[in-house]
């Protein structure tokens, strides 16, 4: 901060000083004064920038412009050597500046953007482009991708595009209660996520107008930017590998967290309802697995053990099938089974 005040000073003195030994009217020392502060502020305001940027980019824009300061320099050599060769009069001077203008930004621009293409005694990029990660809408209402980032599973740069953050505040702003609860809930496991270590939501501006529908937006998206999307949605979980797109889905992260159960063990299972064949009994485990028992539809709500002859696996979820065993719970003495 001091250093800052003494260079506004000192432009200050110095225009003040130019326009005193310049002029003699009072009016040009004050535009003197106002001159070197002015000179001051944006001095700051350059050296404020500089410092968000990486050595890598000032690195590559200052080669990029001395490579386009070079070629500014040969091209008016050439124009120099031509006009003398046609014995015609000179170029004309502004020509050369405005030569040496543009190439020196067209080689400070092209050296800044260009240099992350660049890998020079391994000094590489720093990330690739394809770790983008984007989050989906549902998989945001969903709610357990925040519980996996404040495990420290997930870490780095996530993606929210604009139209997802839209649509969570129009669902939020929607007259029905179940829907606005859910775009609110949206919205909080954002802001929660955000104040996470190791996580960082990007917003970003990505849109594609001619497109209709958030899925399709998204599957545009992790094309335009070789990303991958997040989600718990079956069915644009299905038409983006179609596409060749990279799916991470939550719903299969947990399935494939669940305890594996091989055919021949023994469970344990109280049957809560009907199954859709005749004689099935319907049960599920602390996780949700469904368990399928056959010949246990008679006994529904009590404990029973069963044999375990099938899993499937699918992206929805896991179903395991069995045979009933035996009865675990102990009969009242009317026969009726103890809850």
């Amino acid at each position: 901060m001091i250093v800052k005040l003494l260079l506004i000073l000192a432009c200050s003195a110095s225009g003040y000083s130019i326009a005193y030994h310049s002029y003699d009217q009072w009016w040009a020392w004050v535009a003197g004064l106002c001159l070197g502060v002015l000179i001051a502020l944006i001095v700051v305001q350059i050296e404020q920038a500089i410092r968000k940027v990486s050595l890598r980019v000032i690195l590559g824009g200052v080669v990029g412009m001395l490579v386009g300061l070079l070629i500014a320099f040969l091209f008016a050599y050439g124009l120099s050597f031509v006009s003398n060769i046609m014995e015609k009069r000179q170029v004309v001077p502004w020509i050369y500046s405005l030569l040496t203008g543009i190439m020196g930004y067209l080689g400070l621009v092209l050296g800044s953007k260009k240099v992350e293409e660049v890998t020079l005694f391994g000094w590489g990029p720093a990330k690739e482009i394809s770790d983008y990660r984007i989050l989906d809408t549902s998989v945001i209402i969903d709610g357990r991708i925040a519980d996996i980032a404040d495990t420290g599973f997930l870490e780095g740069n996530l993606m929210v595009p604009r139209f997802v953050l839209d649509e969570l505040q129009y669902i939020a702003d929607s007259s029905d209660a179940l829907k606005r609860a859910r775009g609110r809930r949206g919205l909080d496991i954002l802001n929660r996520m955000q104040r996470s270590s190791g996580i960082y939501i990007d917003v970003v501006d990505h849109d594609f107008p001619k497109i209709k529908g958030v899925d399709a937006k998204l599957v545009a998206l992790a094309k335009k930017t070789s990303g991958k999307i997040i989600t718990n949605d079956f069915n644009l979980n299905k038409v983006a590998e179609l596409q060749g797109i990279k799916i991470l889905n939550v719903n299969e992260l947990a399935n494939a967290l669940k305890p594996v159960v091989l055919p021949g063990e023994f469970m344990t299972v109280k049957i809560i309802k009907d199954g859709k064949e005749p004689g099935q009994g319907v049960g599920y485990l602390d996780d949700g697995t469904m368990i399928i028992v056959d010949n246990a539809q008679k006994y529904q709500g009590m404990t029973v053990e069963a044999l375990v002859t099938s899993v499937l696996q699918t992206t929805a979820g896991r179903m395991i099938f069995s045979e009933l065993k035996s009865v675990m719970a102990d009969k009242k003495p009317n026969g009726m089974v103890k809850q």
